[in-house]
């Protein structure tokens, strides 16, 4: 059984165009990288994490069809967006708080960023389950990975495959940017960087509150 599931899909192809949109920049790859920096290695994992639990509910749910009916709910999408940008809003707000302080005000906000390290967890799936995008990309790598009429396996080890690689590079993302050198070049520069990403967030929550409704492609 699991023989013939690999041999109905082109595993190869599917990872390699999965792994080349998940590791792209993005709202959720910036987001993890600044956590990393601002707040450490423990912070930017469980954010990671959480970003992948709502990646994989997405994979789910487009594998078995349950994202592609939600897509075709213009009311769903533009809820989604709406979320979405606010909190692409709300991190853009955070960022240009950062960029403006002072460096020693950074520094004593890492205790407190330490006990509330849940909460990154939770900010994670809720900026993956709010991206209007992960849904499209999942039915992307569904429509053109599985043939019609695929098995429940096949589409098993695809979501599996897919959210390995999708954990890899997020938590990559938290492990990288942690590292002292990391850490140490971003207070150096801590004003330029955060401003820029200030910049990053606010245009992509601005162009999910004020762009077309429609369905976007990947």
């Amino acid at each position: 059984m699991w023989a013939n599931a690999f041999a109905s899909i082109d595993l190869l192809f599917i990872c390699t165009v999965y792994f080349v949109g998940v590791a792209s920049p993005g709202p959720a790859n910036l987001a993890i990288m600044v956590t990393a920096m601002q707040t450490g290695r423990k912070q930017a994992t469980l954010l990671a994490v959480g970003i992948e639990c709502g990646s994989l509910i997405w994979g789910v749910l487009a594998g078995f069809g349950l994202a592609a009916v939600m897509a075709t709910y213009s009311e769903f999408l533009i809820i989604m967006k709406i979320l979405a940008g606010i909190y692409l809003l709300w991190l853009a707000y955070k960022t240009a708080r950062s960029a403006l302080s002072k460096g020693d005000d950074i520094k004593s906000n890492l205790e407190i960023c330490e006990s509330d390290g849940l909460k990154y967890f939770s900010r994670g799936v809720f900026l993956h389950l709010t991206n209007p995008k992960a849904i499209f990309v999942w039915l992307s790598i569904i429509s053109i990975g599985i043939p019609a009429g695929a098995t429940t396996t096949s589409i098993f080890i695809v979501v599996l495959y897919c959210s390995i690689i999708s954990t890899i590079v997020f938590v990559g993302y938290a492990l990288l940017f942690s590292t002292k050198i990391a850490r140490n070049m971003y207070f150096k520069i801590r004003r330029g960087f955060d401003a820029v990403m200030c910049m990053c967030f606010g245009y992509a929550g601005l162009k999910l509150l004020i762009g077309k409704s429609g369905a976007q492609s990947p």
